[in-house]
């Protein structure tokens, strides 16, 4: 086990094995061979079957199942559609859990984790305004200290979640914590470049697939999730609410943005399928996204502010509602893989 030792605390980089969750995820997955040619018949089924997944709880999930553009977004409307998401005010911060806070603005969230050491950082918004109105000044509101920020996780290389780290790193001195794959795509060519969100950080602390990040009495455990970038991070972390633990996964990119690319939905259902042995191994009942549209974080952090002490915690969803929740982006995934076929 390999360990780095700092004045913030004991980053692990220890690659876990789990060759019995991976195996068990190909067991799961259809060969090309197995699967029926591509028609409008199977592009129907994949959706049904996600609406039947979503139930009545899940619907905002049912987005990805929408036709995919094959093509991205010219430069001039990706920097228009951000700005306008950007401008949209944003929510109150909020406690999720006893040791949980929402940090992040209307479309994009950030996520902090207290531990007794310090706080750990789940992305980092669009930009150095944001950084310093939203995750700053929210952490203040909340009671939390922004010089303990020790760390900040970004889930994938996409500047609405690595555009405040490089500010946060400068002020604070917080390690910056990105995939190797997406370091690199960050240091070569960046699949979204746009002024909005500025720079990128500087390479930092770079993980693998099963890598910890452990910081007081916290570990954090680092997915792989290829798919909406090839190096996607899933961390998974337990919670408190109200002193009972909960295990947490936050999916780390959720929409198929990158045009006709075929092997990478590939990647995608099988970070589904992989993830979805995970929260059954590990009966993770929590599932969160870094985009509130997704996992409806706004609403239920309004609920949290109203509800009377001891109520159940609307964040918690349960293992069966998360599997649920990977089967829908999977068969919305190979719904669109199939659309993609048929062009």
């Amino acid at each position: 086990m390999a360990q780095r030792k700092n004045r913030t605390g004991t980053l692990l980089l220890k690659t876990t094995a789990l060759a019995a969750v991976v195996a068990l995820a190909q067991g799961c997955a259809q060969t090309t061979a197995q699967r029926p040619a591509p028609s409008g018949a199977t592009v129907a089924a994949h959706v049904a079957a996600a609406t039947g997944a979503a139930g009545s709880d899940l619907t905002a999930l049912l987005t990805l199942c929408k036709p995919a553009p094959a093509a991205r977004p010219p430069q001039a409307e990706l920097d228009k559609g951000l700005a306008a998401f950007i401008a949209k005010p944003a929510p109150p911060p909020g406690q999720a859990f006893d040791n949980l806070y929402f940090v992040g603005a209307d479309w994009v969230s950030a996520w902090a984790i207290k531990t007794s050491d310090g706080i750990i950082l789940i992305d980092a918004l669009n930009n150095q305004a944001e950084a310093a109105a939203l995750i700053e000044g929210g952490m203040r509101k909340l009671g939390l200290v922004p010089a303990q920020i020790k760390y900040v996780i970004a889930t994938h290389g996409h500047g609405d979640h690595y555009g405040g780290a490089p500010y946060l790193s400068q002020k604070y001195r917080a390690r910056v914590v990105m995939s190797e794959t997406d370091w690199t795509m960050t240091e070569t060519k960046l699949e979204f470049a746009t002024p909005i969100w500025g720079a990128p950080p500087k390479r930092d602390v770079s993980v693998k697939d099963g890598d910890r990040i452990t910081l007081g009495d916290t570990t954090v455990s680092l997915y792989i999730t290829p798919g909406h970038t090839m190096g996607t991070i899933s961390p998974v972390f337990d919670v408190t609410s109200g002193g009972r633990k909960h295990r947490a996964m936050l999916w780390g990119g959720t929409g198929f943005n990158f045009g006709k690319d075929v092997p990478r939905l590939d990647s995608y259902i099988d970070s589904t399928r992989r993830m979805g042995a995970v929260a059954q191994a590990q009966r993770i009942d929590v599932l969160l996204s870094n985009h509130s549209g997704i996992d409806g974080s706004q609403a239920k952090l309004a609920a949290l502010r109203q509800q009377p002490a001891g109520a159940a915690n609307p964040f918690v969803i349960g293992t069966p509602a998360v599997e649920r929740a990977l089967n829908v982006m999977g068969e919305c995934a190979q719904a669109q893989r199939d659309r993609f076929a048929l062009q």
